[in-house]
């Protein structure tokens, strides 16, 4: 059967129309660290707002005030974290990970990569993307908290800002 009744259907549109307008203004509240490149925690939270919209849509046993209310909370959650790890230290390396430097002046740093689960192929794609095709080129390659890889070329000045990065 295509459908069970056209006031099911007609939920389905209004209940879409409703619970979307609602995340946005949500998702426009919780502010950008919302629609960043994701983290493990920041992942988790997209998972779960995109698990309660489709709970919303679908479901006629969850009220929609119900799920813009989950979208409420887990955006307050979101943020609760975020402020949290950025006033106390310790909470932060409990949900977040650190950046680890994968190649250093030129040179592959095995055991970060095993350490990571990054292979040496993953980190010269990223290499060759920077424009750089011959990894002595190479400053720094850092595996950043959110997955990515930053390449640095290298240079006559101290890379200042591999002060943070996992060694």
């Amino acid at each position: 059967m295509w459908f069970d009744s056209l006031d099911g259907l007609f939920r389905v549109v209004l209940i879409s129309l409703a619970a979307y307008g609602s995340l946005v203004v949500v998702l426009r509240f919780a502010g950008k660290r919302s629609l960043a490149k994701l983290n493990a925690f920041d992942l988790v939270v997209t998972v779960a707002l995109g698990s309660t919209l489709a709970t919303v849509l679908l479901t006629k046993d969850v009220a929609f005030l119900e799920g813009l209310l989950a979208f409420a909370m887990l955006a307050l959650l979101q943020w609760i974290v975020a402020k949290l790890s950025v006033a106390w230290p310790p909470f932060k390396e409990l949900v977040r990970s650190d950046p680890a430097l994968l190649v250093h002046e030129g040179g592959y740093r095995d055991a970060a990569m095993r350490s990571e689960r990054v292979t040496r192929s993953e980190v010269d794609a990223a290499v060759r993307a920077s424009g750089i095709g011959n990894i002595a080129d190479v400053g720094a390659v850092v595996l950043e908290t959110d997955g990515s890889m930053s390449v640095i070329a290298r240079s006559d000045t101290p890379l200042t800002l591999l002060d943070d990065v996992k060694r």
